[in-house]
């Protein structure tokens, strides 16, 4: 201990040689990258969330609130979360496209969920249609299946219930008034 003590003491009271005079050298730009500050507000119960870049707005209802297990029909519960979804749309949107986006978790095979998800877009894109009052908005509904998860499925080669729950997910996507 004493010896370290009194190297590190010998290295701090040591003289620090000064550069020459007439030393030079390049100055470089130091160049950092930027990246968008996105800002997500989750409801308290993590069933619904909403994201904001630039003008677009992307509205997460997770599958958990919207449909029964392996099933594409909505609930009565849905039906009245997306009303909500539909006033804000009609209220904010700039009209234009309203992407339809459904998502699964990694439970099952690719084309599965690929097919799933995209059922399940399009009964949220069905219900939606008498929704919105607007007029102005073209729905379109896709299914990604586990392609786009919003956070892992698996931690630490472990498969966390709370993430797949989010990954399991209709997005609404659209472009806000300017």
């Amino acid at each position: 201990m004493f010896r370290s003590l009194s190297v590190a003491l010998a290295l701090l009271l040591s003289p620090t040689p000064a550069p020459p005079a007439d030393a030079t050298g390049p100055v470089e730009d130091l160049v950092l990258p930027v990246e968008d500050i996105i800002g997500e507000v989750e409801s308290l119960d993590g069933t619904e969330s909403e994201t904001k870049r630039g003008e677009q707005v992307t509205v997460a209802l997770t599958s958990d609130v919207l449909f029964a297990v392996d099933k594409w029909v909505l609930t009565g519960a849905a039906k009245q979360r997306l009303k909500e979804v539909a006033r804000k749309i009609d209220a904010e949107g700039a009209g234009g496209v309203v992407k339809v986006e459904g998502h699964t978790d990694d439970q099952g095979t690719d084309a599965y969920n690929v097919t799933l998800s995209q059922r399940r877009a399009q009964a949220v894109q069905q219900a939606m249609r008498g929704m919105l009052t607007g007029g102005n908005a073209n729905l379109q509904a896709k299914g990604y299946g586990e392609s786009r998860p919003k956070v892992p499925n698996i931690v630490n080669g472990k498969p966390v219930a709370q993430n797949r729950a989010k990954n399991r997910r209709v997005e609404l996507v659209f472009n806000v008034k300017q």
